[in-house]
């Protein structure tokens, strides 16, 4: 055995949850994502997703990805520097950019190839990149890859976050990175109040909008147009891996910051470009999204219902104000617990566990899509109100 193998094998906690029967991963899904999927051969409910639009399983995205698949392939072979750029990819980014309010917009294959990329890039070793604590590993890898001086501040402290630009060069780039939405606590940046110190320190904005398109603002252009501050925020992140029933991501800003990433961001440039289909798909959904406010409307009438019932029977949420819904379990082994109990009662739900929070901050996440109906939340809470007593966390 190597070293690196002899290493390796004293990592024994997967097995150790997996002989207790509470392995919460890879769980194997039978067919399409919708709020039911069939696991094991039986129905469960689906409350783990992030389809927050509910298209993942709509026939006209599907159809879309086939026609394109038959039109252009199943690849481009190569990246969208040299022989990967498709006239799909390139209407995709002006749709995207008018969407959200910017002059230019770049697809990439992931929306963590997004981040990891772009932010590496923007700034250099005169610079600084200053980060909400609670930002996605995306956000954390992106920073870390960067020459910047790297400072972090805790998680909606506005005080915290001007003590950090206080302490940067005033003439030296910084650039200020937050979720739009936190994808674990469900909770919104407090981008009113970036925007502030912004403008006081001559700084930049970028804000990861992964789980606010599609949820928030006008036609669920994300948290920046939620607050009507587009225009202060500098650069603009989104996936498609959420309510555009696809894969992959984009950058959406001016045209000197998109002129620089198109030709300098590595994981762009040396990335194979978004197949064809998940690109049509992507396409499809957002016409989907603007052309039927109701499904924004349905997704905020069901997030609203269950955050009610969640708070009358004394689950602990948190600050959540999206359909991302913690339920605060504070220990990682009744965490795993919890997951296991919830699937034998037929709920799928998420465990979140460190380093995606902290140690005491362990919950289960439940997310809410817009074709739930207050049956399946009602079925929903019931049960997990059961596995929650069972394990005295309730």
């Amino acid at each position: 055995m190597g070293l690196l193998q002899d290493k390796l094998s004293h990592y024994t906690l997967p097995q150790e949850f997996m002989a207790q029967g509470i392995y919460p991963y890879f769980r194997e899904i039978e067919g399409k994502q919708g709020t039911e999927v069939m696991m094991e051969g039986r129905r469960v409910l689906m409350f783990g997703s992030n389809a927050y639009t509910g298209l993942t399983g709509d026939q006209r995205i599907i159809d879309a990805g086939c026609a394109a698949m038959q039109k252009y392939g199943s690849g481009c072979a190569g990246s969208r520097f040299l022989n990967g750029t498709l006239d799909i990819h390139v209407q995709l980014e002006k749709e995207l950019a008018e969407f959200v309010g910017k002059d230019e917009a770049l697809c990439f294959a992931t929306g963590f190839t997004v981040n990891s990329g772009v932010i590496s890039q923007l700034v250099g070793k005169n610079d600084y990149v200053i980060c909400d604590d609670r930002d996605h590993a995306s956000i954390v890898d992106g920073r870390r890859l960067s020459f910047a001086t790297q400072l972090k501040f805790r998680h909606n402290d506005m005080a915290d976050l001007e003590k950090q630009l206080q302490r940067c060069e005033p003439e030296a780039i910084k650039l200020i990175v937050v979720d739009g939405v936190f994808s674990m606590e469900g909770d919104l940046c407090k981008l009113p109040d970036i925007v502030e110190l912004k403008k006081k320190y001559n700084a930049t904005i970028m804000v990861d909008e992964a789980h606010g398109l599609g949820v928030f603002g006008r036609q669920g252009r994300g948290v920046c147009d939620h607050f009507g501050l587009t225009k202060d925020v500098d650069l603009i992140m989104g996936t498609f891996s959420k309510s555009l029933a696809s894969i992959g991501g984009f950058i959406a800003a001016d045209s000197s910051i998109i002129n620089w990433l198109r030709h300098s961001a590595r994981t762009y440039i040396f990335s194979a470009s978004c197949t064809p289909a998940a690109t049509a798909a992507a396409r499809e959904a957002l016409h989907i999204i603007q052309q039927e406010p109701e499904r924004l409307q349905a997704l905020w009438d069901v997030t609203n219902y269950a955050l009610k019932r969640f708070r009358e029977e004394g689950f602990e949420i948190g600050d959540t104000e999206s359909p991302i819904i913690p339920l605060y379990v504070r220990n990682t082994e009744k965490t795993f617990k919890a997951v296991a109990m919830a699937f034998n009662e037929g709920v799928f739900i998420n465990p979140v566990i460190p380093p995606a929070c902290a140690p005491q901050d362990t919950l289960v996440r439940y997310a809410l899509m817009a074709n739930h109906t207050h049956e399946q939340v009602d079925e929903s809470v019931v049960k997990l109100k059961k596995v929650f007593k069972e394990l005295e966390i309730l």
